[in-house]
């Protein structure tokens, strides 16, 4: 199955939206054996080429920074408020340990008020982000000494195998920069068609910030995000709400609350993972977005863009879960949709889902009827 321990040091490596030095040299001592190129733009992508037979430019795009959270104000007791880096549920906070990356990493516990002490009302309601602390157990003059205002702060949870399932904090977006490494690891002694632009993003959580300057720069021909989706397929669920299920397959995303995936990527997508039995499912995310529209927007032409997605339960909370066996058929179909993207018609008039060539259109108006 997949690499665990590199999943696990990939999860487990801290970064912050802003503030991605060390997973970015995570990254670095991975991908530049892999690769004929790799450069830092001035934002902090990560930029990794292969180049191929054409200078047609293909773009992956996985984001490294995690929901996180930024210092803001060290009271007289020596206790942090912060402010959200990305979007949070707070109700999953409560007791939970962070690391605050002061002059030196000190673990610290989000606090709030106890419910002993709670009006009968409150008990009912979720408590809000901006009532919580962080509680690093010193004194205000120990406290001084290592945090400042601006630290950042991540969540503090390892990696562990949970059935068939992998279980950590920042499983989005770490799963994917894993997935991208990995599939670039198989890809090595493969004559590509394309020049592949694999780039690491950053500050994703707070805006698709690096995306939009790397498609920018690279102006790409085809665009694949790499990301997480929501997978509700847990009791009480209804299945229009699922958006995707654990264990069934990579996810074809379709369309986000940001992007509508290309018509002729999709089908090109469903094409190759049908022909090539890699189990996938259809995505259809009603809210939230990720770094495949700034692929799709942002380049001078614009993108033939799309998205392999990887099912995710318990998504922005402390802990996120993905199942093993999807992330392998995520990193089989990338692979399979680098290396094949020269075999596809990719004009506008091909609308048969098998991507065999432009469909046959009517004899006559009366046989659209």
């Amino acid at each position: 199955m997949i690499d665990i321990q590199l999943l696990k040091a990939i999860c487990e490596t801290p970064g912050a939206p802003g503030f991605e030095q060390r997973i970015r040299e995570l990254v670095l001592r991975e991908v530049t054996p892999l690769v004929d190129e790799v450069s830092i733009d001035n934002m902090g992508n990560v930029i990794a080429v292969r180049r191929g037979k054409e200078r047609k430019r293909v773009m992956v795009a996985a984001h490294m920074d995690e929901i996180g959270f930024i210092v803001n104000h060290i009271d007289d007791e020596g206790f942090l408020r912060f402010l959200p880096l990305g979007g949070f549920d707070p109700k999953t906070l409560t007791s939970q340990r962070v690391i605050v990356h002061g002059r030196r990493d000190v673990i610290g516990v989000m606090g709030s008020k106890p419910i002993h002490l709670m009006k009968p009302e409150e008990r009912t309601k979720q408590v809000p982000l901006n009532d919580y602390f962080i509680d690093l157990g010193m004194s205000k003059e120990d406290v001084r000494k290592i945090v400042r205002v601006g630290d950042p702060v991540t969540r503090e949870r390892a990696l562990i195998e949970l059935g068939d399932c992998v279980n950590s904090k920042s499983i989005d977006n770490r799963v994917s920069v894993f997935i991208l490494l990995e599939t670039l690891r198989l890809l090595q002694q493969e004559q590509l068609p394309y020049d592949l632009y694999a780039v690491f993003t950053v500050q994703e959580e707070v805006g698709l910030r690096g995306a939009i300057s790397a498609a920018h720069l690279i102006d790409p021909d085809f665009g694949f995000g790499l990301d997480v989706t929501i997978a509700f397929d847990v009791p009480g669920a209804q299945g229009h709400e699922m958006v995707t299920k654990l264990g069934k397959g990579a996810a074809i995303k379709i369309m986000d609350g940001t992007v509508i995936s290309d018509f002729r990527m999709v089908n090109y997508l469903k094409k190759l993972a049908t022909e090539n039995h890699i189990p996938w499912q259809s995505e259809l995310l009603p809210a939230g977005g990720t770094d495949t529209a700034g692929l799709q927007r942002y380049g001078k032409k614009g993108a033939i863009a799309g998205a392999i997605s990887i099912p995710l339960r318990h998504i922005h909370q402390t802990i996120e879960m993905a199942h093993q066996g999807d992330i392998q058929n995520c990193i089989d179909l990338l692979r399979l949709s680098i290396s094949s993207l020269d075999t596809y018609n990719w004009d506008f008039t091909n609308t048969d889902d098998d991507g065999s060539g432009p469909a046959s259109l009517p004899a006559n108006e009366e046989e659209w009827m």
